[in-house]
């Protein structure tokens, strides 16, 4: 069953136009993958200076990633970076987001099926 944050957060993803979706999108680009067919597992608050994040790619690749930006900023996200950028396709089943990776995948392939 798919988590409904895994459908807000690439929602958001793929249309907000608040500043740390519009800058996740480009940062996502800028690491090969299309924010229209990326799907958003996670994105949590990892303390006062970054975001922890996992999504999966269109080819089903599973990447963790932290995004950093001063959050004390009203605009500071437009300036986000990725650090950690770290595929990992081959562990995610062991790791903490695996329910929800699971999840993402199943909707991930509803989509397919629906299209």
């Amino acid at each position: 069953m798919v988590s409904s944050i895994v459908v807000q957060y690439t929602e958001l993803l793929r249309v907000s136009e608040h500043d740390l979706w519009s800058r996740l999108r480009k940062l996502l680009e800028g690491q090969g993958l299309d924010p229209d067919r990326t799907v958003v597992v996670d994105l949590l608050s990892g303390g006062p200076d970054h975001e922890d994040g996992q999504v999966i790619s269109a080819d089903g690749r599973v990447f963790e990633f932290s995004l950093f930006y001063d959050q004390k900023l009203e605009d500071g996200a437009k300036n986000a970076v990725l650090h950690g950028w770290s595929d990992i396709t081959d562990r995610w089943r062991t790791g903490s987001r695996a329910g929800l990776t699971s999840g993402a995948f199943a909707w991930m392939a509803q989509l397919e099926e629906q299209s």
